[in-house]
């Protein structure tokens, strides 16, 4: 198989009707670690959205348990994305996260702005450190692919084009991305999950690098200090060395997203779990009313699908 064989499979696929065949040859075999550290920037830049970090502030998930939230959706979306959304393992993942999400009073921007987060952020990953560019099949593909993930978890006016949608996003962090101290708390508080996946000694190194990777907008709504100018750049030429080499590895055979790596919280996953398994707890007994969904605005996206 050569380098670009599975880039050209996906140039001949349709990106709207064969989205998730695209989405998932994008993600498993040709940019998987790309897509796992885009993915993580991603659920971290919402963090700069006050409505969003005050919820996840006031249930202390993130106080608690930081690996066992990160690991619970990392695990459900690659279920999704492994098995298809309309499989029954997909199904139940997605029931998990409506659940989930169906307890508290979220707005529906705030929703559809986090699904964006997860089509945007890692096509803008892969643009800068990619091993080769994104076909526009894969960006279409992508929209399309949590498109219909969204409507799935009863998210409402979800833009119809891919343009659209990212026209939406980028309005919203001009509107929200405002400082507020449950961003940084928040924000401090997954700095510090990140950090420790690395020995001790490296920790420092490890929250310097995290803030050298934040934009200027992202490092207002966080109130974090910027790192020197040397870290970025240091990061950058690192991760496009990267980039460079990969060029020259044979194409991965096998997609990653049906064997997903050891985790911290459930060793051994997927053998002997199911995605009912996963999933955050209720919501804690002493959780201000605001940020519970209340029964006049019904059960919204619960038990879908």
């Amino acid at each position: 198989m050569g380098r670009f064989d599975l880039r050209d499979r996906i140039a001949a696929l349709d990106p709207e009707r064969d989205h998730l065949e695209i989405y998932q040859l994008s993600s498993g075999r040709e940019f998987p670690w790309d897509y796992t550290r885009a993915l993580e920037f991603a659920l971290f830049r919402t963090y700069c959205v006050p409505s969003i970090s005050k919820l996840l502030a006031a249930t202390g998930e993130f106080r608690e348990r930081p690996q066992r939230r990160y690991d619970d959706t990392a695990l459900l979306m690659a279920e999704m994305a492994a098995h298809g959304y309309d499989s029954g393992r997909g199904r139940e993942a997605l029931k998990v996260v409506n659940r989930a999400h169906g307890r508290y009073a979220i707005s529906n921007d705030d929703m559809l702005y986090v699904l964006s987060t997860f089509i945007y952020d890692p096509i803008d990953w892969i643009s800068q450190y990619g091993w080769r560019p994104l076909h526009p099949h894969e960006l279409t593909a992508a929209f399309h692919y949590y498109r219909a993930v969204g409507h799935r978890m009863g998210i409402k006016d979800i833009p119809d084009s891919y343009h659209q949608f990212l026209a939406f996003k980028d309005a919203y962090e001009i509107r929200h991305f405002v400082f507020s101290s449950t961003n940084r708390e928040v924000g401090t508080y997954t700095v510090d999950l990140f950090a420790g996946w690395f020995p001790s000694f490296l920790r420092p190194a490890v929250r310097l690098g995290v803030r050298g990777m934040l934009d200027d907008r992202m490092l207002t709504a966080f109130g974090f200090d910027p790192a020197p100018r040397w870290v970025g750049t240091l990061a950058t030429a690192g991760l496009k060395a990267r980039a460079r080499a990969l060029r020259f590895f044979p194409p991965r055979r096998e997609s990653v997203l049906a064997r997903p790596k050891r985790n911290h919280t459930y060793p051994g996953y997927p053998a002997g779990y199911q995605p009912s398994d996963l999933g955050a707890p209720p919501p804690p007994a002493d959780l201000p009313a605001e940020h519970l969904r209340s029964s006049r605005q019904g059960q919204g996206n619960i038990d879908m699908p």
